[in-house]
């Protein structure tokens, strides 16, 4: 904008910036010649007040597209703005590195593996089945009491024990479970096998990490494929088999007890537990409980094992 008369206006005072150079407040612009109507003329002729040289000029960098505004340029001596300068190593707060690979935040936890047999203990001493991380599997047939016993031992333990039970599992299929009851087929076959496999890798998983596994399965000694060689395929040569075996009048009273799809027929408890029979003669130990209540046949559990540990079955 250009005015009418006059010289250009002096530039704005801003923060950090000091006067115009060549310029000061107190008297005329440089160059300008006081006259009649500037104040204080007195008529006088006074000396020319010699020119200074200009500022240096460094144009700022043009950007067309930009719409911030382009700082001001600092007089000269003046220091441009910038970062700090960095403190001296010793006041230097240290820097973070980089993240180490594959960290999530997550406790790494060591992968499962085949359970090997638990080492024996020295001859003079005598083996502690209570405090030694075990992988027991409990066989019975329907009504027999493995999962009270299990759930027990599991709950009385020195030291951290899971208790994984084939029928929790096999029952997690909600749409599409297959009943047995209704009907032996494909479907419960192979819902059983899945079922059997996902409580080996649960359990090899625990035992990996320190924690003992005791699971439960009604399984046949006719059947070896299946039963005893499925189990020891899922979790290892250390697996510890114990027999839970009562009479067939207990067995019945007990399946009477129960509800839903885990309530059998008594033809059909009669039926399983003749085949249970077969573990006679086996080599695995077998426990009759049918005068023992759950802490007592926990209590054998334990004595059993500890015969098993100083002398594992041959299976």
């Amino acid at each position: 904008m250009q005015h009418a008369v006059g010289s250009e206006l002096p530039p704005s005072h801003q923060p950090g910036h000091g006067p115009a150079v060549g310029w000061s407040p107190a008297g005329p612009p440089p160059g300008h010649h006081p006259g009649p109507h500037d104040p204080g003329f007195s008529g006088a002729p006074t000396a020319p007040i010699p020119p200074v040289p200009p500022a240096p000029h460094h144009p700022a960098p043009h950007h067309p597209a930009s719409h911030h505004p382009v700082p001001p340029v600092p007089p000269p001596g003046a220091h441009p703005p910038g970062p700090p300068h960095p403190a001296a190593p010793h006041h230097q707060a240290p820097l973070p590195g980089p993240p180490a690979p594959d960290t999530t935040g997550h406790v790494p936890l060591p992968p499962g593996g085949p359970v090997g047999m638990p080492s024996a203990p020295p001859a003079m001493a005598a083996p502690d089945p209570v405090a030694t991380t075990l992988a027991v599997l409990l066989i019975g047939p329907a009504g027999a009491g493995k999962t009270s016993v299990a759930k027990y031992w599991a709950d009385h333990r020195r030291v951290p024990t899971a208790h994984i039970s084939l029928d929790d599992v096999r029952e997690w299929v909600r749409s599409g479970f297959a009943d047995p009851q209704s009907g032996w087929n494909e479907h419960s076959e192979a819902q059983y096998r899945l079922a059997r496999r996902t409580c080996g890798f649960a359990a090899r998983n625990f035992l990996a990490n320190g924690i003992s596994c005791i699971l439960d399965d009604a399984v046949f000694p006719d059947r070896p494929v299946v039963g005893l060689g499925g189990w020891k395929r899922h979790v290892g040569p250390g697996l510890l088999p114990v027999v839970l075996l009562p009479g067939l009048d207990v067995v019945l009273e007990r399946n009477a007890e129960r509800s839903g799809n885990r309530r059998l027929g008594d033809e059909e408890v009669a039926r399983i537990h003749g085949r249970m029979a077969g573990w006679y003669g086996s080599g695995l130990p077998i426990i009759d409980n049918s005068q023992l209540d759950v802490p007592a046949t926990a209590r054998m559990l334990d004595d059993v094992l500890a015969r098993s540990i100083a002398s594992p079955p041959q299976w």
